[in-house]
């Protein structure tokens, strides 16, 4: 199945709303402590056979050095859509001359944490109890995740761009 992944435009917004609502139950994003309007963000849509069938969502950190991939998702089953989604974000942050581009998922999401590897993204950071402490401003997180596992930090992944990155 062909894969096109194109910039989000406001014709998009009522399936945007859709993914976000079954994806993260909201709109609104948290994410190393920070709300982020995820249907307000720039990001990508991809397409397979003309239809909706995965969202990302990002937004360019103050100064333009680095970006955040605020949200990843995929509808459809077919390989390919994420990588294709992140693909075009780290384009984007390179054209936009960011030096390195980042994100976060919570520590339930094994899924996820073996994605973002397979695609060379790199552990960054683990911000411990970060969730927990998010919690206490939005009570209606969720305790528990995928597997049953209590959701209460996040971990960071992130690529660099140029030759000054931060040797580990």
């Amino acid at each position: 199945m062909p894969v096109t992944v194109r910039p989000i435009t406001p014709h998009d917004l009522p399936e945007i709303r859709a993914e976000l609502n079954t994806h993260w139950h909201d709109t609104r994003i948290w994410s190393l402590g920070h709300c982020h309007q995820a249907d307000a963000l720039p990001g990508f849509v991809a397409e397979a056979n003309g239809t909706f069938a995965g969202l990302l969502t990002l937004n360019m950190d103050p100064g333009g050095w680095q970006c955040e991939v605020i949200t990843l998702s995929s509808r459809a089953t077919a390989p390919g859509i994420g990588a294709a989604l992140l693909s075009a974000a780290e384009s984007h942050a390179r054209t936009a001359g960011c030096r390195r581009i980042y994100l976060t998922t919570t520590n339930d999401n094994s899924r996820a944490i073996r994605f973002y590897q397979r695609q060379g993204w790199r552990f960054a950071a683990l911000h411990k109890g970060i969730v927990d402490r998010v919690r206490k401003l939005v009570p209606d997180l969720p305790l528990l995740g995928h597997d049953g596992i209590q959701i209460r930090d996040e971990i960071e992944f992130e690529r660099w761009f140029m030759d000054d990155s931060p040797a580990t």
